[in-house]
């Protein structure tokens, strides 16, 4: 397995015990277990029901499936990624994604637009995508917050018609202080299959800087699976 370049921002780890106890704290913000996994996700992926653009696979629909050898591999160690999640204390919720909603303003708060996750208390998002197209992370030194871009937020306020004075909670309410903008040429850090990531969450009493990514853009006619919490 090709190891990675020292990163300030990334920690690379052997197990989920080591993912876990990595402390996030300044530029530190993201942590990931690197492996590559075993058994056929595309046989998987080929035997879940797709209801919509973005559908909740349930563990019971995903016991009941027919599947290879390898295929019956990949289901086990996807369902032994849930129940550590869930002994950690985290809520996993496993998706088949055709595509996202799409925001094709000028500007986007989609989830293909670099953003930050947001919570109330210090937390991690945890994603592992096992088949299809993989998120990317952007260094935080290498974005700039959309909101402190004047032409885009001159762009927000045309379409805003509150008062003036309104405005900071009408970006909050919108999200909007949630997204960056990539600098030219940043050196975007991409996740790979079957590693699982553990990102630090903007919130008001966390030691670390938010961790900046994005989904990918799907490939035609490919599905993505992904557990994230």
């Amino acid at each position: 397995m090709e190891i990675p370049k020292p990163n300030r921002q990334v920690v690379y780890t052997s197990s989920f015990e080591e993912l876990t106890a990595v402390e996030f704290k300044g530029e530190l913000n993201a942590a990931c277990w690197q492996r590559k996994l075993e058994g056929d996700f595309k046989e998987l992926v080929s035997k879940l029901k797709l209801t919509a653009a973005v559908s909740v696979i349930e563990l019971e629909h995903l016991n009941t499936l027919q599947l290879s050898e390898a295929g019956a591999m990949a289901r086990t160690t996807l369902l032994k990624d849930y129940e550590l999640l869930e002994q950690y204390g985290a809520s996993p919720t496993l998706n088949l994604i055709r595509n996202y909603p799409k925001d094709n303003s000028n500007f986007p708060t989609d989830v293909y637009s670099f953003h930050v996750d947001e919570a109330p208390f210090a937390t991690s998002t945890f994603l592992c995508t096992y088949f299809g197209e993989t998120s990317e992370i952007c260094p935080n030194e290498e974005a700039t917050q959309k909101i402190k871009i004047p032409e885009l937020i001159e762009a927000i306020k045309k379409n805003n018609h509150g008062a003036e004075e309104d405005f900071e909670i009408y970006l909050r309410e919108n999200y909007y202080h949630l997204h960056y903008l990539a600098k030219p040429n940043a050196k975007l850090i991409k996740m790979q299959k079957g590693e699982l990531w553990r990102l630090a969450v903007e919130s008001p009493d966390s030691r670390a800087l938010a961790c900046i990514h994005r989904a990918p853009v799907e490939k035609p006619g490919e599905l993505r699976l992904m557990l994230i919490c």
